[in-house]
């Protein structure tokens, strides 16, 4: 991959990668995306790989700043012209569907964004327009995408206002943003978002500022719309309680980075990254009693503008220094296959992940 602080490649230039034919209904290959600010080239993703079928569900965590957001961005085709007119810088592969993204004409992206992939967004009453009803936004999404009247239209819209459980659809359906309440404003988001059936679905903090009731039904309605329409979709949390209840993969980001990947199973039973071990430490429980306190993870995250050579995690780690050579510091660890569709990206040893997990970390979970 060329170097994109010498290139200055922007959205939407072919990026000379290869043309290997996708595997997967979503597959991201060496995906960047950078930022040139005044203070230096922000790398809010830095080479990110992952797949997805359709009818499966991957979660995408880490901490604030990790570069989740961004990703999903990219995948929905949203990075433009950055603060100043400065361009995004972005390579890589972005398949869906047999179609290349990132590369292809920004019109055709239009197209398929609201058809093929919607978007569920972290802040609805940002996202929806405060002078529009909540129908006629709807009935805006349906008709894009369709050639029909707008009563039509408006009859799509109560039907989905119905589906994702608000109560008297048809006269809620002229309702403005601000007359809903969260639960309620972030159901019509699902709405909108799945008026006209995408196959990739992506919710970015769907539950965020949420009460847990009220959480918990928007996990099930996303859980069961996509069985209805078989959709793929990419969830965005911090909340690894959300994670263990909804994802049939997982990916954990860092610092722009994938440190790991799997199937929920294997990260949450046996993850193999002192990052993630930290993750599930800082996480409470609620199904046995524990005497000890939370483990958070120590430190910040570290500046996307001067991310920390080799391991970018090394400043927090509590293990960096066992490998030989200083070589946390100096050697950026390459996502290694662990078992089964199971990749860590780490310095230690299988033998010294397997005694750390079990002899140390384990028994305080």
């Amino acid at each position: 991959m060329t170097d994109l602080s010498k290139t200055g490649a922007a959205v939407g230039e072919p990026t000379g990668s290869s043309t290997k034919p996708p595997t997967a209904f979503l597959e991201v290959r060496d995906l960047k995306v950078h930022f040139p600010t005044d203070d230096g080239l922000v790398k809010s993703v830095d080479g990110l790989n992952f797949q997805l079928e359709k009818g499966k569900t991957l979660c995408i965590v880490g901490e604030s700043g990790s570069g989740k957001s961004v990703t999903s961005l990219a995948i929905m085709g949203l990075h433009r012209l950055g603060a100043r007119g400065k361009n995004v810088q972005m390579s890589g592969e972005i398949w869906l569907d047999g179609k290349e993204l990132v590369g292809a004409d920004p019109a055709e992206v239009r197209r398929l964004r609201g058809r093929d992939m919607a978007m569920i967004f972290q802040d609805p009453l940002s996202a929806m327009h405060p002078y529009y009803t909540i129908g006629s936004q709807i009935v805006e999404a349906y008709r894009v995408h369709n050639d029909v009247s707008k009563k039509a239209a408006r009859a799509r819209a109560v039907e989905m206002l119905d589906r994702v459980g608000i109560p008297e659809p048809a006269k809620r359906v002229d309702g403005y943003p601000h007359e809903f309440s969260g639960g309620m404003r972030q159901r019509a988001m699902i709405a909108m978002a799945l008026v006209n059936n995408p196959e990739l679905l992506i919710a970015d903090e769907p539950t965020t500022a949420l009460d847990v009731t009220v959480q918990a039904q928007i996990l099930d309605l996303i859980r069961d719309l996509q069985k209805e329409f078989g959709s793929a979709v990419v969830l965005i949390t911090h909340d690894l309680g959300v994670v263990a209840e909804i994802a049939d993969d997982v990916l954990v980001m860092y610092g722009g980075r994938c440190v790991e990947r799997g199937s929920v199973d294997d990260v949450f039973e046996r993850p193999q990254h002192p990052y993630t071990w930290g993750l599930l430490g800082s996480m409470p429980r609620i199904d046995r009693e524990t005497s000890d306190r939370l483990i958070p993870v120590k430190g910040t995250p570290p500046s996307l503008i001067n991310v920390p050579s080799g391991c970018a995690f090394h400043p927090r780690c509590p293990y960096a220094d066992i490998p030989k050579d200083n070589v946390t510091r100096t050697v950026r660890p390459e996502l290694q296959l662990v078992g089964s569709g199971h990749y860590t990206a780490c310095h230690l040893s299988a033998e010294e992940r397997s005694r750390i997990w079990t002899e140390e970390i384990a028994p305080k979970l």
